[in-house]
């Protein structure tokens, strides 16, 4: 069997809630002990009820966030002890989809802006390249290259 593109093993995060005076700090388990695989080529989704830790498990992946425990390794590697470089190089390959679109998109960008924008960060290519890329996404969705425009 193929070995997974992405291993989660008992992944959790605790955040402290702030006690009134006297009492004692507590804990909430935002992500507690989660585990799963992903293969090469697997389509994952991860569904639930708002405010279940859906987007805290996502931060925890691409370790925008630290884990209380657990491990998180990608192609075997463990992302829990990558430096920022390797880090920044890592999150070229993975993306958080959030639930609202509103987030994610601004109406006030073109399609062509909101594709682009990702591939600048990554510093992909020039522009010509960068058009390029652009173009053959659109293709590989079926979306006409003149919606790139709107």
């Amino acid at each position: 069997m193929e070995k997974p593109l992405i291993q989660i093993e008992g992944l959790t995060r605790r955040f402290s809630i702030n006690a009134a005076k006297g009492l004692k700090k507590q804990h909430f388990a935002a992500v507690n002990d989660v585990s799963f695989d992903i293969r090469k080529g697997e389509v994952f989704g991860l569904v639930g009820e708002s405010g279940c830790g859906k987007s805290t498990l996502a931060s925890l992946v691409l370790r925008l966030l630290d884990a209380t425990s657990g491990a998180v390794r990608y192609e075997g590697e463990d992302i829990m002890k990558m430096n920022q470089a390797r880090l920044r190089q890592l999150r070229r390959n993975m993306q958080i989809v959030f639930q609202d679109p509103y987030d994610s998109l601004d109406p006030r960008f073109s399609l062509r802006r909101i594709l682009e924008e990702p591939l600048i960060v990554g510093h992909y290519g020039n522009a010509e390249q960068r058009q390029a890329r652009i173009e053959a996404l659109m293709q590989d969705v079926g979306l006409p290259i003149s919606l790139l425009k709107r």
